[in-house]
């Protein structure tokens, strides 16, 4: 496993490299992206109003933001689980070039088909930092945030080395929570074994 300082506009280069387990810390332009704004585009036949040239990197996040007299204050940032839009996933990855995306979990074998055919990866965040991460992050800018609301709407940030994430899904096919599931279910085997509880053992229901 390795660490990478990864800069936007990503390079399908810079992506091939990694695998699952690698430590990814992210800069440069990205946005944001919720369940409305891959409806408003994807669903509703609108166009994306981001220069994905530039900004091949989205943060499946909602971020809370604060209006002053300056602009917009970032508030919170948390990203959220990216298998919510498992629907548009492999939509996104190859209309709008992404060559990375954050969020929490995973995404489906959809999403992970078009990450290996068109050079994409997903990372998750290592830890939950939500008021952490304000240091690197500034806000360039905000679309269709009228039509969408503060939530949903398409924020354009920069980012200094903000992580650390940890590549999921890399852009071989591999999947990180799926191979670690199949070896929590070896251990849990080996330890039934050991205790002397049956293969069919089934646990008590509680309501």
């Amino acid at each position: 496993m390795a660490t990478y300082y990864l800069t936007t506009p990503l390079k399908e280069e810079d992506v091939r490299q990694l695998q699952i387990g690698d430590t990814v810390y992210l800069s440069g332009e990205v946005f944001t992206g919720r369940s409305r704004i891959h409806r408003y585009i994807f669903d509703e036949a609108h166009t994306l109003p981001v220069d994905t040239s530039r900004r091949n990197a989205m943060v499946h996040v909602g971020p809370i933001m604060k209006k002053t007299s300056d602009g917009w204050e970032l508030v919170s940032f948390m990203p959220t689980s990216s298998l919510r839009f498992e629907k548009w996933g492999a939509l996104s990855v190859e209309h709008w070039n992404l060559r990375l995306i954050v969020g929490k979990t995973t995404m489906g074998k959809e999403t992970m088909e078009a990450m290996k055919k068109f050079g994409c990866v997903h990372v998750s965040p290592q830890c939950v930092s939500p008021n952490l991460w304000h240091d690197s992050i500034t806000i360039q800018g905000v679309e269709l945030f009228e039509e969408l609301g503060s939530i949903e709407a398409c924020w354009q940030l920069k980012l200094d080395k903000l992580g650390p994430f940890i590549v999921d899904i890399d852009s071989t096919g591999r999947n990180y929570f799926d191979e670690l599931d199949i070896q929590v279910a070896k251990k849990r085997d080996l330890v039934l074994k050991s205790m002397g509880i049956p293969e069919d053992f089934t646990p008590t229901k509680l309501y």
